[in-house]
């Protein structure tokens, strides 16, 4: 999963917290405010009235001692009390309370305050239902929740935008620095533009990193170019002398033994220098794209080329050429050695009697080769590795192999841009397939 969508994915996940709290707090806290409000709506009341008795007196209220003064709104979801108390009594309080209004029990929220005019005392009580204050808690919890929903949904595309912009540079990052790098290709140095330092670190760092990797690829290369080179004369003088050993009369018939044996000792050794010379030549791109053929003539001169190979294990080669295209902006050279090493792979580790298929057709919208065999197979561990030049493979260690075949396949492959794939069983045989680009594909023919 991205950073991005993480981070996303955290955020909503934090505003869904908040609101599952906010909706199990909310009923209490709208009843709180609704008590709180007709609190001071009774206060005021309260305030109004009393003013109202300074002002005019109570008589407008009460006449007698006798008497009580009430008042009830329609409903009865209110009402005001007014009575003589008790001297000495006192009294300021707002609590629920229940009362009996005809026949009916009510409960009220009741503010009950006691207060002197003139000598004598009297106890006011203003009370409103509860069922009134709590009229307005669901329509205000559901305003409540649709403005928080609303406000969560604003933040979280807030968020989606904020972290799509601090993080683009990283993906700036990711997608010119490694994504579409070629490795150990190295270009110059891009900085990419943000104001965060991490980032404008991690940006240094990679750079350097693949400056280093290039320049380690770039020694390898050299050394390899150069080594292959220097040994080349020296093998070809060595090879000269023994031939020329050869034609001497007296050399006894021993030491031509030794020497024959010296001279495939020599082939070999110039062998394994010729193929590091040419994955030097193919990784430093010293060869042209300009060829064409099709892929018949390509598999006919293959088959021309290996057919005498196949006698040893009587071992039958199939060429299917079910599409036939044109191959362009390629080397032919090269591409020829990448089938020649595939099939030679196929024949050295096969089975006598063994079974060797070359298709070429459309698969999945791609031009495709591919090379099956009934051999004995690449163990699944190995598989990883068959393409490491620093690495021989068992089996290859058991022949007659310097295990240098499917590397020159892999850097003739990387040359063309071609992709390989390969499916294999110990016992069963592989299956080497190899995707060419559409840039090397001219389907008019």
């Amino acid at each position: 999963m991205k950073l991005q969508l993480k981070l996303t994915f955290f955020n909503a996940i934090s505003k869904l917290v908040i609101v599952t709290l906010f909706v199990l707090l909310l009923p209490g806290v709208i009843e709180n405010i609704n008590k709180n409000y007709a609190d001071d709506r009774l206060v005021k009341q309260k305030d109004k009235l009393l003013e109202i008795v300074h002002r005019d007196g109570i008589k407008g209220y009460i006449s007698n001692d006798d008497e009580s003064y009430g008042s009830y709104l329609p409903l009865k979801e209110e009402y005001i009390s007014l009575a003589v108390a008790d001297p000495g009594f006192h009294l300021d309080t707002i609590e629920d309370e229940k009362r009996m209004v005809e026949r009916d029990t009510i409960d009220y929220r009741i503010l009950s305050h006691t207060f002197y005019v003139g000598k004598k005392n009297y106890l006011l009580e203003i009370g409103k239902s509860t069922d009134s204050i709590s009229e307005t808690t669901k329509p205000l919890q559901n305003i409540a929740f649709q403005i928080l929903i609303g406000m969560v949904l604003l933040t979280i595309l807030a968020d989606q935008a904020f972290s799509s912009y601090i993080l683009r540079p990283l993906n700036t990052i990711i997608r010119t620095k490694l994504v579409r790098q070629k490795f150990p290709s190295f270009t110059s140095y891009n900085r990419v533009r943000t104001t965060t330092s991490d980032f404008q670190y991690l940006d240094i760092s990679i750079h350097r990193m693949v400056q280093a990797i290039e320049q380690a690829f770039q020694k390898e290369r050299e050394f390899i170019s150069n080594a292959s080179h220097e040994l080349m004369t020296p093998i070809s003088i060595l090879q000269s002398k023994i031939e020329n050993m050869f034609e001497q009369d007296d050399v006894a018939d021993e030491t031509k033994l030794r020497l024959l044996e010296m001279q495939k000792i020599l082939y070999r050794l110039k062998s394994i220098t010729k193929t590091l010379l040419l994955i030097s030549q193919i990784e430093n791109e010293q060869f042209l794209k300009e060829d064409k053929t099709t892929t018949a003539e390509l598999l006919q001169e293959l088959y021309d080329e290996i057919s005498i190979r196949l006698q040893d294990k009587n071992i039958t080669l199939n060429m299917q050429v079910i599409d036939n295209v044109e191959l362009i902006n390629i080397n032919k050279f090269l591409l020829f050695n990448l089938l020649f090493n595939l099939v030679n792979n196929a024949i050295k580790y096969n089975r006598i009697d063994g079974l060797i298929t070359v298709t070429a057709s459309w698969s999945s919208g791609r031009y495709q080769i591919s090379v099956e065999d009934t051999g004995i197979g690449i163990a699944e561990e190995d598989l990883p590795h068959i393409f490491n030049r620093f690495k021989k493979m068992k089996k290859a260690l058991s022949e007659d192999s310097f295990g240098l075949g499917l590397p020159i396949v892999k850097s003739i492959a990387d040359f063309h841009n071609i992709d390989i794939s390969i499916v294999s069983e110990q016992g069963k045989g592989s299956n080497f397939t190899i995707s060419l680009p559409a840039g090397s594909i001219n389907a008019s023919l």
